[in-house]
């Protein structure tokens, strides 16, 4: 299908490729909100309209013209669509028979030279920084050399009970410095919320979030019912948890690379060059901020801080955890393509769908070429060289059911399983355990004897099954003081 006549047909279908609108300070140069026509709804892919809130017919065009340039710069001039987001494409695959058809995956412990890697020092020395070069030009895009400042401001701090537990919230902004480009401003937002009577620091988890704005105290309290909650679990183990709002850092849209968030502002509103960082690795660099953050508080014990993401959110923090050595421990639930997921897999959400006008803006521009001239095979590196990179450290993978109409079927969790797998060589050379098995479990059995950890629960695309067994295996390497009384219920 040549790229032209897709794009131009693409736009009446403009909902399904970046509904989320330019909102918040990290998008305060965006365009102003215009409504997609009767037309253009009744185009859209219904299970896509609007899944992020409004949709907006200028933030489509928008996408559309950063996609088509980026394409240009490429010299492609045809891409395969993605099932996920085009309706013309061939349907996903679901078929476990069909879902291998590059079964040969780069190996992680051979050095580009095809010497093998025999020692941590090698890995550490020569290898690891191989398969990060591979990553940053081809899959996520490098961080510019130079970043601007962030100034940390506590906005607000509240005492308040969540559920039965007393805590203290901190609603922090990080003032990005765009003295550089004054035309985009971006402000970093993150809570912080620990146990009111804790002894000492406690360890956090770090949850992503790609909600636009932070849930109401009415929607808080009504959350109480649904025990029990993943903050609440945490809080019983006398830990904290912190939320970072990636879209703050960030836009969810093609759109928001030149007008908005991090990447505009440090590229000062230009298009981006193919190897340049993409949505995913400005996440990670907005969770290394507030990393540094937590460093300067004294109510949080920054040698202990794990990370949480589901689906989008999976996907950054497993690439956080891959990029950031400071932090500790990983949960990464249903994270799909981009993820933990192979993506050499043909099951659920393919690369293509990674590479189309939806999507595209979470990855380096080069990845394009992928869905383009080259396939999935044509990539130096693959998920469980992702997950490899978190090595020696600690990392919980988690999915739901492949099975029925409401399953995480799309996520593929059995290709997470086998990413995980295959970075296990790298684990056992550091002197950790992999995760002992090499055949997928029944579904809701555990795998959490080794550093790399496996869960695969039987509902659909969700992260709540698997907090019980992920706080297991955490409380194996995060110790804080003793958990406080809870209050009287």
């Amino acid at each position: 299908m040549h790229i032209a006549k897709s794009l131009t047909r693409l736009f009446s279908l403009a909902v399904a490729l970046s509904c989320v609108p330019l909102a918040g300070n990290a998008q305060s140069a965006a365009p102003s909100p215009v409504a997609l026509t009767p037309a253009q709804v009744a185009l859209c892919d219904p299970h896509k309209s609007c899944d992020h809130g409004l949709c907006d017919a200028t933030i489509c065009d928008h996408t559309l013209r950063d996609y088509r340039q980026m394409l240009g710069q490429l010299s492609i001039t045809s891409m395969r669509p993605g099932p996920g987001n085009h309706k013309d494409a061939p349907p996903a695959n679901f078929d476990e028979s069909k879902a291998n058809p590059y079964p040969d995956l780069p190996n992680p412990l051979l050095l580009n030279n095809g010497r093998k890697v025999t020692t941590a020092r090698m890995w550490w020395q020569q290898r690891r920084p191989q398969i990060v070069e591979a990553f940053d030009r081809e899959v996520y895009g490098r961080v510019p050399p130079h970043t601007p400042k962030v100034t940390w401001e506590v906005a607000g701090t509240t005492r308040e009970m969540e559920g039965k537990f007393p805590v203290l919230t901190r609603q922090l902004i990080g003032h990005v410095d765009n003295s550089s480009y004054p035309l985009i401003s971006v402000n970093i937002r993150l809570s912080l919320t620990t146990p009111a009577n804790a002894s000492g620091p406690v360890p956090i988890i770090l949850k992503f979030s790609s909600s636009a704005v932070p849930p109401s105290s009415a929607s808080r309290v009504a959350r109480v019912a649904e025990v029990p909650l993943w903050e609440q679990q945490i809080l019983e183990k006398g830990w904290g948890f912190a939320i970072l709002w990636t879209t703050s850092i960030q836009a969810e849209n093609g759109a928001g690379l030149t007008s908005g968030g991090i990447i505009g502002l440090v590229n000062k509103g230009r298009f981006r060059k193919p190897d340049d960082w993409g949505a995913l690795r400005a996440w990670v660099w907005g969770a290394s901020r507030a990393m540094d953050y937590f460093e300067t508080d004294p109510s949080v014990d920054a040698r202990q801080v794990g990370l949480e993401g589901h689906s989008r959110d999976g996907k950054a923090a497993l690439v956080t955890m891959a990029y950031d050595q400071r932090f500790a421990i990983a949960y990464v639930s249903s994270s799909g393509a981009g993820g933990a997921k192979l993506m050499r897999r043909n099951f659920g959400e393919p690369l293509e769908d990674l590479a189309s006008e939806r999507e595209y803006h979470w990855m380096a521009g080069n990845f394009l070429k992928y869905a383009g001239p080259l396939t999935a095979n044509d990539l130096p590196v693959d998920a469980h060289e992702l997950i490899a990179l978190c090595a020696p450290r600690p990392v919980f993978i988690g999915g739901g059911s492949t099975i029925g109409p409401a399953s995480d079927a799309a996520a593929d969790a059995p290709g997470s399983f086998l990413a995980a797998v295959a970075a296990g060589p790298v684990y056992k050379l550091l002197g950790k355990k992999d995760m002992g098995a090499t055949t997928l479990p029944p579904m809701e059995t555990p795998l959490i004897d080794g550093e790399i950890a496996f869960r695969q629960h039987s509902d659909g695309h969700n992260d709540a099954p698997n907090w019980p067994a992920f706080l297991i295996f955490a409380s194996r390497y995060l110790h804080g003081p003793a958990p406080p009384s809870a209050t009287a219920p």
